[in-house]
């Protein structure tokens, strides 16, 4: 029969393979049997923070402690639950005392400098950072932070630098090829292999670079989810596309992630490629939503996105409420239409808008591909307003009129204060002026909406 200890174990082990709920049951069982093991609770904690019950979370962590006062690891990661309910200054003394009772516990003075920046103290976050580089100068994950941070500040040369030690974090992967990577040297003549690295939305801002390395002689072949094939398979500019999921047979001289070769050319706000538009929708697509929705003077027809992929870290801090989006629906002319699907479509039902939020069917994007039926109807719309999530980047890819509401310290590509976006002539961003302030955000969109629809 299994040891308690073991049990834990075997628990871990599930978790590290992502099953958070089968992993919680098992430390939930082992709690049954001893409600003093502070350990078992740690666990439970850490399975509860990964399904994002924070609430559970930090109350398994404050028993774990109550059990074991001096245990840094619980207060490590109940500050850590902590930031993800905007307890910052609780957050931030759990991580000064798990420092306290270990020192040179690097994850603790991350976590810290994860805090305040996340938070808008930036030049604290960056101090805590430099602490824990004291303690491990090799620390990819550090490095990495620091290059999203001085991207977001505009500090290009220094961002793209650390921002490389991303590619030793171990969540990040090359394709396995002989071919070398490329270096940035003259693209004239070249077959390069172009690969995505994160996310839909990052994969739509950076595509753009292929059609830039053909205007430069290049023949590219771009690796790209399979869920984005069919609609970058409609911009001919961009080059030929295959999914990632299939093994490359074309022969090609390097390869390059796409993000990679902003960082090779040294990109900076003054030299991002940016087109009007470098993404085309469907002709047939395009076609079928005009017939849809014919266009008519006296409208304005505004479409919204309010919730990105939880699993983002930072997704509570970026995703809005679809509530506050209620401020706008009283505007006379002014009609909204739901551009969300997936995770977020649920809060449609606590809808309390003056007027009704308008949809386009279960159907649409269900047919042809992942955002084929959403680029259409964006171009039969007048306006789009969105948080930080894919619509956004499809938006300012298509060339479509798009307002961005931006949490307080948001994702490094919008950098810090400014309107505009060097990366989408399209695009306008509104900007929290305090953490967590939606309100603030939506009032000034309701004043220069009623202006626009005039």
């Amino acid at each position: 029969m299994a040891t308690l200890e073991q049990e834990l174990l075997r628990g871990w082990a599930l978790h590290q393979q992502k099953k958070f709920a089968e992993a919680e049951g098992i430390y939930r069982r082992v709690i049954a049997q001893a409600k003093d093991n502070a350990n078992a609770w740690c666990y439970l904690g850490i399975a509860l923070h990964d399904q994002r019950q924070f609430e559970q979370s930090i109350a398994a962590y404050r028993q774990a402690l109550m059990l074991q006062p001096n245990f840094p690891v619980a207060l490590n990661n109940l500050g850590n639950s902590l930031r993800y309910t905007s307890e910052i200054d609780e957050a931030d003394r759990c991580f000064e005392q798990a420092i306290q009772q270990k020192p040179d516990y690097l994850n603790a003075y991350k976590n810290r400098g994860t805090l305040h920046v996340w938070t808008g103290d930036i030049a604290r976050g960056l101090h805590w950072y430099e602490q824990a580089l004291k303690i491990n100068p090799n620390e990819a994950e550090l490095h990495r932070n620091l290059g999203v941070i001085y991207l977001l500040q505009g500090r290009f040369e220094d961002g793209w630098r650390e921002y490389r030690w991303r590619w030793q974090v171990g969540d990040l992967h090359r394709p396995n090829i002989s071919a070398p990577v490329w270096d940035g040297s003259d693209p004239k003549g070249k077959t390069i292999l172009l690969c995505v690295e994160q996310g839909l939305g990052d994969t739509l801002n950076f595509v753009r670079f292929a059609r830039w390395l053909r205007e430069r002689g290049a023949q590219t072949v771009v690796h790209c989810q399979a869920a984005l094939l069919a609609l970058l398979q409609q911009s001919p500019a961009l080059g030929p596309m295959y999914p990632n999921t299939l093994a490359l047979e074309t022969r090609v001289h390097t390869h390059c992630s796409l993000l990679d070769v902003a960082d090779f050319l040294n990109v900076n706000a003054e030299t991002i490629p940016s087109f009007e538009s470098y993404i085309q929708p469907a002709p047939n697509l395009t076609q079928y939503w005009a017939q849809r929705l014919p266009k008519q003077n006296d409208r304005l027809r505004v479409g919204i996105a309010w919730q990105g992929t939880p699993d983002h870290q930072a997704d509570i801090f970026r995703s809005i409420p679809l509530k506050h989006f209620e401020a706008l629906a009283d505007l006379p002319k002014v009609e909204l239409y739901s551009l969300q699907s997936g995770f977020g479509v649920e809060q449609i039902a606590q809808w309390r808008g003056a007027a009704p939020l308008r949809n386009f069917g279960d159907n649409v994007d269900q047919s042809s591909g992942a955002f084929m039926d959403t680029a259409a109807i964006m171009r039969q719309l007048d306006l789009v307003i969105t948080s930080d999530t894919s619509i956004a980047h499809l938006a300012g890819a298509l060339g479509v009129k798009c307002w961005i509401a931006l949490n307080y310290i948001p994702d490094w590509r919008w950098l810090l204060a400014r309107s505009d976006s060097p990366w989408y002539p399209s695009v306008r961003l509104f900007r929290q002026p305090t953490l967590s302030n939606w309100q603030a955000v939506f009032q000034e969109m309701r004043q220069e909406l009623l202006e626009f629809s005039r």
